[in-house]
């Protein structure tokens, strides 16, 4: 019999008129946690905290010491203007502040910073492609800024064998529309933090796709903010976690300004001993965010014995005001109810496996609307399939 853990949360924190019901939400309001440039403002996690309690951070010891001063990725990009500025040009910094140690350790760290930019109204597709070179852990900035009514694509793709802290900020002017996608696809020893900070202008729009799919330690946080009315956020991610990885993806998207959307959904397959996705998604909903609509969405397929998932939706609203609000998270066994159905019209079990799979990953991949990343991601899955089922027949 299949076991299928799942679970559909419907329910939400509210602020109310009642001055001690308010005081209790903003106590342990997400958006009441601590962001800053200043090291001293973070102290070493030690595993207690609500952003690190999934997290082995055993293992990222030297990504919390003052300055990271490893060997640098080789960066290089096509289709896009890479520009190499000082930490102290003006753009630089201006998208949020770091949330955590590793951030603002990473924030201490870099000397130089790399810019892209989409001039206004223009219309681009490029790639930005970070090659690990090994070595001691290393600090990355990045800055992209979508000028006005510009409509652009960009992939930034992570190779190789790298220790890396990395930021990117997202700065999407008003009226324009970018699709902004990472791959993560690492050596297996490699550890890769990265802090995705975006901030969207009125009307702009941003679909922001997450593509994890090699690593030992990956960890992805992705904070995002709204300038103007209108904006629409989509943030989507995929990830096939094996044996002995750590792929951990968190959320928060600050809703401060009235009618705006987004909109989360996050699917992930694991497999083999100490498999282990985390899944963290916070949505907050200021007083002023009158007409927002939002929704996040987290699954999870659990394929072998020894894999572990967490998910963990929060939705905290402070205004009634809204046009919809939600969440759900489920993880599950692998169905052995619809691999019995599919053999039972004569699909043999290998085959029936992978229909399973794809169908479970189909609808996301469909969404991502970047051909190449597509072929991508079906082609790790495929290659995924392959060790799951030599698995099964050994």
């Amino acid at each position: 019999m299949t076991t299928n853990l799942s679970t559909d949360h419907s329910q939400a924190k509210l602020a109310t008129d009642d001055p001690a019901l308010n005081q209790q939400v903003v106590g342990t309001s997400r958006g009441d946690r601590e962001s800053s440039f200043d090291l001293a403002d973070f102290p070493v996690p030690n595993g207690t905290e609500e952003d690190w309690r999934f997290t082995p951070i055993k293992e990222l010891a030297p990504f919390f010491a003052d300055k990271l001063e490893g060997t640098l990725p080789e960066v290089t990009a096509e289709g896009v203007e890479l520009e190499v500025v000082d930490r102290d040009d003006e753009r630089i910094g201006t998208i949020q502040a770091p949330g955590d140690r590793s951030a603002v350790v990473a924030w201490n760290s870099f000397e130089k910073a790399y810019v892209v930019t989409v001039a206004e109204g223009a219309e681009t597709e490029g790639i930005v492609k970070v090659k690990g070179q090994g070595g001691d852990p290393s600090s990355l900035h990045f800055h992209f800024v979508a000028e006005t009514n510009s409509n652009s694509t960009i992939v930034v793709a992570h190779d190789g064998d790298a220790m890396l802290s990395e930021a990117i900020e997202i700065d999407v002017k008003d009226g324009a529309h970018l699709t902004f996608v990472t791959v993560q696809e690492w050596e297996e020893d490699s550890i890769h933090l990265s802090n995705n900070r975006i901030r969207l202008g009125k009307d702009a729009s941003i679909r922001h796709i997450v593509v994890t799919l090699g690593g030992k330690i990956v960890r992805v946080t992705t904070d995002g903010e709204y300038a103007g009315t209108g904006g629409d956020m989509e943030l989507l991610g995929a990830y096939y976690t094996d044996a002995g990885q750590h792929q951990e993806h968190r959320l928060f998207v600050k809703h401060g300004v009235p009618d705006c959307r987004s909109n989360a959904t996050y699917k992930g397959a694991l497999q083999g001993d100490d498999a282990h996705a985390v899944w963290i998604g916070d949505v907050l909903i200021e007083v002023e965010a009158t007409g927002t609509d939002t929704y996040e969405l987290n699954r999870n397929l659990v394929l072998t014995e020894g894999a572990k998932a967490d998910s963990v939706p929060n939705l905290e609203i402070k205004t009634g005001e809204i046009e919809g609000a939600g969440h759900a998270s489920a993880t599950g066994r692998f169905d052995d109810e619809q691999l019995f159905y599919l053999q039972a019209r004569g699909i043999p079990e290998d085959v029936a496996r992978r229909l399973v799979v794809r169908g479970f990953f189909s609808s996301l991949i469909n969404q991502i609307g970047v051909p190449s990343i597509q072929e991508k991601l079906m082609a790790a899955i495929e290659v995924e399939l392959d060790q799951t089922m030599a698995g099964v027949e050994a």
